[in-house]
């Protein structure tokens, strides 16, 4: 994967890692040689997943859920 993606081998494996300080384009060419559907271009695909992400936090146990922080900008 390395040599395909033209990276070197630390660095794949700190991408795999999830480390923040990996160069965005080397993370997006990896994904990209794994397959990986980094952006969704249908709108209407992205609501239906929105949709179903809500009705599965819907069945939580409020205490589970992050309490919604109300942010107070009017100055």
């Amino acid at each position: 994967m390395a040599d395909r993606a033209g990276i070197s081998r630390p660095l794949l494996r700190r991408i795999e890692r999830a480390d923040p300080n990996c160069a965005i384009g080397s993370v997006f060419e990896v994904a990209s040689i794994a397959g990986v559907p980094l952006f969704e271009g249908e709108p209407d695909q992205i609501q239906t997943q929105r949709s179903a992400l809500t009705e599965k936090l819907g069945l939580l146990p409020q205490r589970v859920r992050k309490p919604r922080r109300v942010i107070h900008d009017d100055f």
